[in-house]
């Protein structure tokens, strides 16, 4: 069994870094085309620019907290721990509907306005 929990904690450690990097490389692309593209005709957008970044905000803020959910399966569940994730994913997911609704203009359980 604790040759389990040492996969599952590398798992989760490998799952924070592809998080971070999720963020990292989504940002520099966003930048590196906005900077490429600054002159030409069709242009990116500071609006544009900042929805690029912020969706590879969004895709690394769910991959950290996936990776710490598999973390704290690994460790031994005291309420410490669990109020330790609980605020984790509560912050995560506030972070994640925030840029959201910015991102889009509407709560995910809204309908589009056409």
């Amino acid at each position: 069994m604790e040759n389990i929990n040492e996969y599952i904690d590398y798992v989760a450690k490998i799952m924070e870094v592809i998080g971070v990097l999720t963020i990292f490389v989504g940002s520099i692309i966003a930048l590196a085309k906005f900077i490429f593209l600054l002159k030409s005709k069709n242009g990116m957008s500071y609006i544009e620019l900042r929805q690029a970044v912020g969706k590879s905000i969004l895709i690394g803020l769910e991959l950290l907290i996936a990776a710490d959910i598999m973390a704290t399966v690994v460790t031994e569940p005291t309420l410490l721990s669990v109020s330790i994730l609980g605020l984790i994913v509560i912050i995560r997911t506030f972070l994640s509907l925030s840029l959201q609704v910015e991102l889009e203009g509407k709560f995910p359980w809204q309908k589009s306005i056409n």
